[in-house]
């Protein structure tokens, strides 16, 4: 039987959730059966961890890309001085101007703006071009008329698309299995591509676990 997620559960570890993303939770059911997540405990507490930090307690849509110049060393260390080329101050404040540097030429970002364009949206933070591609191409698999997201970014954002989005992304990168050893670190690793926010993750999946697992 699949394990429940409820908005009195949610609203018990986020209880300012934005009113599009318990929207999406109330009709869930479908979506997280479809991509195996509620078949565990286990798996629903990995899987709400992670959405709960990567949208700060689901109130954020869109990835911050306000910087100040002493915390971009610390966030892209290779990029901006001291260990980097870049003059921080040159990218401080400016989110266009950074996403377009830090994003841009890469996970599919081939055209001048991409970079800003698709950073970081939904759920999960669903980042570059190639996620948002392949986010159509697994939800047209089961609903045909599912939107093109890399013409139309911002659909991710909406309460029929965010969590079928989420959910697709945290299967196509095995998520489910990393959840299954109950290893927080191989799934941060899979959806951030480091371990950013590590700590933060671990303390939301103590505090989800008191709820599923």
């Amino acid at each position: 039987m699949p394990v429940t997620i409820s908005l009195e559960q949610i609203r018990k570890l986020a209880p300012s959730v934005r009113s599009s993303y318990a929207d999406a939770f109330g009709q869930g059911a479908v979506v997280f059966e479809r991509h195996g997540i509620t078949r565990s405990s286990l798996r629903v507490a990995h899987f709400m961890a992670q959405v709960l930090h990567e949208s700060g307690a689901l109130k954020v849509q869109w990835e911050s890309l306000y910087y100040t110049p002493k915390r971009l060393p610390k966030v892209w260390p290779k990029r901006f001085q001291p260990g980097g080329p870049l003059d921080p101050t040159a990218y401080a404040f400016n989110e266009e101007k950074l996403g377009n540097e830090v994003y841009g030429n890469r996970m599919g970002n081939d055209q001048p703006g991409d970079g800003f364009k698709f950073r970081g949206r939904g759920l999960l933070q669903l980042t570059g071009k190639d996620s948002y591609r392949q986010a159509t191409q697994i939800l047209r698999h089961w609903v045909a008329d599912a939107p093109d997201f890399v013409l139309d970014p911002d659909q991710v954002l909406g309460s029929q698309w965010c969590l079928a989005v989420a959910a697709a992304e945290w299967e196509a990168l095995g998520c489910n299995q990393f959840a299954d050893e109950d290893s927080v670190r191989k799934v941060t690793r899979a959806l951030n591509g480091g371990y950013v926010g590590l700590a933060e993750r671990e303390d939301w999946t103590r505090k989800t676990k008191t709820i599923w697992a």
